[in-house]
């Protein structure tokens, strides 16, 4: 250990009395650390945003069916096009013959404009949803109360209003119990939603919850539906899907060739589409960012033979005062992978500050985990040490001899 600590103190000293060579030595280790943690931090935070995103939007204990499912490609929104409308006879049919299905919510969608006094929203997004809605944890309440099960049942004009829409119609007004103007109709406010925040600088909160009923009445009843539903138990999901797949198969009357003509989907599956489209672009990005600390470790590996070169006398000098071929080898490892660890510290950190600027000046969220500490530092340590290995072999196998005649 002591051997250790004094090569890292000569090796530091070397880079001290050479601070220029030294900064233009780990120049390429720091511009590839630096893009490789702000790479990662980009990567890591999107990801999370992500599915944040998707399963407060979705929930994770859930599935919903609609008209089409997930379309990835023009020959899937071809077959899809001519798929049936999901009506409420639908989501009869999965509670009927799905015994792992607790609840199904149906939800239609529009928009329309919201008003309050002299504040407008245009184009606000409505959904009305049925009794079971309650069941699900993507409309939780911050302030007031859901809508009832009763209001739903009997179309009452009350509305729910979205954490957005709540704040630029009534600013500091308390909004609970007011009434708001919905498409020319009045609607009472009964609450407003928690806050579910923005998605790459799009707010999530820019919407309103009216019974299912209320809102047909705007768009009248010829619109598709999306049913949500949920399984008896979170780990039942996969077989709660399944089965629902089965009763609308038996409820459209579908032969056993005829394919599904309708579209089933989870947050998990939405995770997965986007792992699936994203993962390769990040493998890509982040391989031709961490090309340069190739460039970086030849450069360090050059660096390194010219210091044997210059030490010749000196490492003889030791060889002759009984230095072995490995105190040798571990100086000049040591050495190397100190210069390329300074690179690697000093190129995370401007890595996570190039991420704060980015995430900061655009949409784009970031992320610090402590493994991207360790990827800095380690990806940084390990080119240090491959690249090191050659000259601290060159450097050992010198002849002290031959060595100290040099001089």
């Amino acid at each position: 250990m002591t051997q250790f600590l004094e090569s890292v103190w000569i090796a530091l000293q070397g880079i001290w009395a050479s601070k220029l060579r030294s900064f233009l030595t780990v120049l390429g280790n720091i511009v590839a650390v630096t893009s490789v943690i702000a790479v990662w931090s980009l990567v890591k935070g999107m990801d999370a945003s992500v599915t944040t995103a998707i399963v407060s939007e979705f929930g994770a204990d859930s599935f919903s069916i609609d008209r089409e499912g997930l379309v990835t490609s023009e020959e899937e929104e071809e077959a899809t096009r001519n798929n049936p409308r999901v009506t409420l006879a639908d989501a009869d049919a999965v509670r009927r013959y799905g015994p792992l299905v607790t609840h199904v919510m149906a939800t239609v969608y529009g928009n329309r404009e919201m008003r309050y006094r002299e504040h407008v929203m245009e184009r606000v997004s409505l959904r009305g949803v049925t009794r079971d809605y309650l069941q699900f944890s993507t409309y939780s309440v911050e302030r007031g109360r859901p809508i009832s099960p009763t209001e739903i049942d009997r179309d009452t004009p009350v509305v729910m209003l979205g954490w957005e829409v709540a704040n630029r119609l009534f600013k500091e007004t308390d909004p609970l119990d007011k009434m708001v103007s919905v498409g020319g109709i009045h609607f009472r406010v009964v609450g407003v939603a928690a806050k579910k925040g923005s998605f790459f600088g799009s707010s999530q909160d820019e919407y309103a919850v009216l019974p299912f009923g209320a809102l047909r009445r705007f768009f009248g009843g010829r619109q598709s539906l999306m049913l949500t539903a949920k399984p008896t138990e979170p780990s039942l999901t996969r077989a709660a899907m399944e089965e629902a797949r089965m009763a609308l198969r038996v409820h459209r009357r579908l032969k056993p060739t005829e394919r599904d003509n309708f579209g089933i989907f989870s947050s998990e599956t939405f995770l997965r589409f986007y792992d699936t489209i994203t993962s390769g672009i990040f493998a890509v990005l982040i391989g031709v960012v961490a090309l340069s600390l190739v460039v970086g470790g030849i450069v360090i590996m050059n660096i390194m033979l010219m210091v044997v070169t210059e030490r010749t006398a000196e490492i003889g000098l030791r060889k002759a005062l009984g230095a072995r071929r490995i105190h040798i080898i571990l100086q000049v490892l040591v050495e190397s992978v100190t210069l390329s660890i300074t690179g690697g510290i000093i190129g995370t950190g401007l890595g996570f500050a190039a991420a704060a600027i980015v995430s900061s000046a655009t949409s784009l969220p970031m992320a610090i985990y402590p493994s991207s500490v360790a990827l800095g530092i380690g990806i940084t340590a390990a080119v240090g040490l491959f690249f090191g290995i050659y000259p601290a072999t060159r450097a050992a196998s010198l002849d002290p001899i031959e060595a100290l005649r040099r001089e």
